[in-house]
């Protein structure tokens, strides 16, 4: 009910915070993901990413997701 009656501009903001939110989440679980095959690769004799080496792949990442119409990544 607190939600139903809020103006417009209100509403606009809580959509926003919940968004974050679950940014917040996704992020959370891909980095848990990410930490949880870590040691594998390292076990595997995997040479870990140079800074620039990571950064190259977010940006072909998110140009190939903009080409493909999802917008940019995050």
């Amino acid at each position: 009910e607190k939600i139903k009656s809020l103006p417009p501009e209100r509403l606009a903001q809580v959509e926003d915070f919940v968004d974050f939110l679950s940014g917040k989440a996704r992020r959370a679980a891909a980095l848990d993901r990410l930490l949880a095959v870590a040691s594998e690769l390292e076990a595997a004799g995997v040479s870990p990413m140079t800074e620039h080496e990571i950064q190259e792949e977010v940006e072909a990442t998110r140009a190939a997701r903009q080409a493909h119409g999802g917008g940019v990544a995050r």
